[in-house]
C-alpha cells in the first residue's frame, strides 16, 4: 500500500472520527498551534488542552440542541478560541461553515441561511454584523455565541466552557465516517448566489498529502501558513492539514503588514512559509528592510499565479525560491512545484508544476473533451477516475452548477481555468475561462458585486471585472449604466464603493467606477465582461 492509499484508508474509513484524527490521537503535550499577537507575545496550544476544551464546547453545543450533522458557523479571526470552537464543532459531529471576517451582513446572512446554521460563534468585534437589520432577521433561527468579551446579545464562549467544565471529556466524540460532511464552504461564481461546497472527512487525506508532498512540512519545521482560515487555503492547510498531520502552525492574530510579517519570520525562526503572492510582493515593495537571520527552508505560494519578479528577490532575501502551487476550493491543491524529496525538480520558468501524487490532470481541447496535447492552450481538467484523492462530487442543492463542472460522461472535472501542459507534464496557467476575479488570493465573484451595485437607485446595470495590479495581482473595477438624467460624479463613485463595502465585503469594493452608456452583450443578453477587460487593458 502506497502512502496515498494509507491516507485514504485512514481518513476514508466508515469509522473515521474527526476529533480522533485531528486531535486525540496526537501526544497531549505536543503543540498544535502557536497563537502570535501583534506585540509578538504568544500562546502555545497543546493537543491536551485542545482535547479538553473542545470536549467542553462540544458538550455546550449539545446543550444548545446541536445534533450531529447540524451546521455551526464561525465569524472569527485567528485565535485559540477559533481552534477550540472548530474542534468542538467536529467533535460533536456538526458541520462547520466558515465566514470571512471582511464580509458584510448581507454576505453573512446569505451563507447562514443557505447553510441552515443552527449556531454562530462570533468574535465580539464582529458581533454588530449580526444585529437585526435589513439583512439579519430580528428573530434569527440561530443561536449566537460571543467569543472574547461576552455581551447580553448572545451566550459567552468562555462562560459556556466554564458551565460545561470537567476534568475529562464527558462524552465520546462523534464517529461520522469518511463520507460525512466536515465543512461547508461557499464559493462565488459569475451568476447566481454562492454555491455550497461540502467537504467530507475523507478530504483530510488530500490535505494531509499536500502538506507532505507540496509543502514538505517536517516535524522540525517552524511552519507558518499566513492565509486566512475564512477561505479554503487557510482553513484546509492552516488548520485542518496541520491538525491531521500533527505539525505545528503559527496563527497570527493581527492584520497583515510587511513590518509585522518580517518580525514574525525572524522572531519565531520560521523555516517553512506559505501565503499568496501578494504577501511576497508586499514584502518586496516594503520600505521595511528584511531583518538579519531570515533563511527559509521552503517558501510556497497559492491562490493566484506567481509573478516572476518574486523569485529573484526571494532567493537573495529569503534564502530560497518561492514555488507556485495550484488548486481550488472544490478539491484543494492538485498541481504544484512540489518541495518533497523525490518530487522536487528544476521547474521551467513560469510553470505551476506537475500533478501531485493522488491526482491526474490534463489540458483538454476547447471544443471537445479530449486531451489537447503538449503546448496546446485549452481547459485545465482533472481525470476523476485516476485521481484517488478527488473528494468533490457536487455542490449542495445545485445540480445545474454541478453539471457545469463535469463532462457529461463524468470522466473530467473542469476547473474553469485555461492553460497548457508540456511533454514533461509541467502545467502553465493562462487565464480563467470564466470571469472570477482573484485579488490578493481572494476569489471574488463579479455577480456578488454587481448585485449590490444595482441596488443603488441611480444604477440600471453594472458589470465587475478584474484588471492587472502589480501588488494584488488583480483589482476589481466596475462599469455602471446610470438612469437617464443622473450625472456621473465623484461623490456617486464613493457612494457605490461604500455600498459594496457595507452590503458585500470590505475587501471587494471597486477601485474604480466607469460610467458608460451601455454594457456589451451577446444577442441573448449576456454581459460580455471579456470585452470590458479587453477595452480596459488596451487603454492602460
Amino acid at each position: 500500500m502506497n502512502h496515498v492509499e494509507e491516507l485514504l484508508a485512514l481518513y476514508g474509513s466508515p469509522r473515521a472520527c474527526a476529533a480522533e484524527l485531528l486531535c486525540d490521537r496526537h501526544p497531549a503535550e505536543a503543540v498544535a498551534f502557536t497563537v502570535v499577537n501583534a506585540d509578538l507575545s504568544f500562546e502555545d496550544l497543546t493537543y491536551g488542552r485542545l482535547r479538553h476544551d473542545s470536549a467542553r464546547f462540544a458538550a455546550a453545543l449539545a446543550g444548545l440542541g446541536v445534533e450531529p450533522g447540524d451546521a455551526v458557523a464561525t465569524l472569527m479571526g485567528k485565535s485559540a478560541d477559533l481552534v477550540v470552537a472548530l474542534l468542538g464543532i467536529w467533535r460533536r459531529g456538526a458541520v462547520h461553515i466558515p465566514l470571512f471576517t471582511a464580509f458584510a451582513p448581507s454576505a453573512i446572512a446569505l451563507r447562514l441561511d443557505a447553510g441552515k446554521a443552527k449556531v454562530v460563534v462570533v468574535d465580539s468585534g464582529q458581533l454588530p454584523k449580526l444585529a437585526p437589520g435589513e439583512d439579519i432577521p430580528a428573530e434569527a433561527p440561530w443561536e449566537t455565541i460571543v467569543a472574547g468579551e461576552g455581551t447580553a446579545d448572545g451566550f459567552s464562549f468562555g462562560r459556556l466552557l466554564e458551565l460545561y467544565g470537567g476534568d475529562e471529556p464527558s462524552a465520546a466524540p462523534a464517529v461520522m465516517g469518511g463520507d460525512a460532511p466536515l465543512v461547508q464552504l461557499f464559493t462565488s461564481g459569475t451568476t447566481g448566489t454562492p454555491k455550497g461546497v461540502p467537504v467530507p472527512v475523507k478530504a483530510l487525506a488530500s490535505f494531509h498529502a499536500y502538506l507532505e508532498y507540496g509543502l514538505d512540512v517536517r516535524p522540525e519545521d517552524v511552519f507558518w501558513n499566513a492565509a486566512d482560515p475564512g477561505w479554503a487555503y487557510g482553513l484546509y492547510y492552516g488548520i485542518l492539514a496541520p491538525l491531521a498531520a500533527g505539525r505545528r502552525n503559527l496563527l497570527l492574530s493581527a492584520g497583515f503588514s510587511p513590518e509585522l510579517t518580517w518580525k514574525v519570520l525572524q522572531e519565531f525562526g520560521v523555516t517553512n512559509f506559505t501565503s499568496a503572492p501578494t504577501v511576497y510582493r508586499s514584502l518586496r515593495a516594503s520600505d521595511a528592510p528584511a531583518p538579519e537571520g531570515i533563511r527559509l527552508r521552503r517558501a510556497s505560494s497559492a491562490g493566484e499565479p506567481l509573478t516572476p519578479e518574486v523569485n529573484a528577490w526571494s532567493r537573495e532575501v529569503l534564502g530560497t525560491a518561492v514555488r507556485d502551487h495550484y488548486g481550488q476550493t472544490e478539491h484543494g491543491m492538485v498541481i504544484a512545484d512540489a518541495w518533497a524529496d523525490g518530487l522536487r525538480t528544476d521547474v521551467p520558468a513560469g510553470s505551476m508544476g506537475r500533478a501531485l501524487p493522488g491526482w491526474s490532470a490534463e489540458v483538454l481541447h476547447d471544443d471537445r473533451d479530449e486531451p489537447a496535447g503538449p503546448g496546446v492552450l485549452g481547459r485545465v481538467a482533472l481525470n476523476v477516475a485516476e485521481s484517488p484523492l478527488m473528494w468533490f462530487h457536487g455542490y449542495v442543492d445545485a445540480p445545474g452548477k454541478t453539471a457545469e463542472r463535469f463532462t457529461p460522461d463524468g470522466r473530467w472535472y473542469l476547473t474553469g481555468d485555461a492553460g497548457t501542459r508540456d511533454e514533461d507534464g509541467f502545467f502553465r496557467f493562462s487565464s480563467r475561462d470564466d470571469d472570477i476575479i482573484i485579488m490578493a488570493g481572494y476569489r471574488i465573484g463579479p455577480f456578488d458585486v454587481e448585485s449590490v451595485l444595482v441596488q443603488h437607485e441611480s444604477v440600471i446595470e453594472a458589470a465587475a471585472i478584474g484588471v492587472p495590479d502589480t501588488l494584488r495581482g488583480e483589482v476589481l473595477e466596475a462599469y455602471v449604466v446610470l438612469r437617464p438624467g443622473t450625472p456621473p460624479a465623484d461623490a456617486l463613485v464613493r457612494e457605490l464603493q461604500q455600498l459594496v463595502k457595507t452590503r458585500f465585503a470590505a475587501h471587494a469594493y471597486p477601485r474604480a467606477v466607469h460610467f458608460i452608456d451601455a454594457l456589451p452583450k451577446t444577442p441573448s443578453g449576456k454581459v460580455q465582461r471579456f470585452v470590458l477587460r479587453k477595452q480596459r487593458t488596451s487603454g492602460m
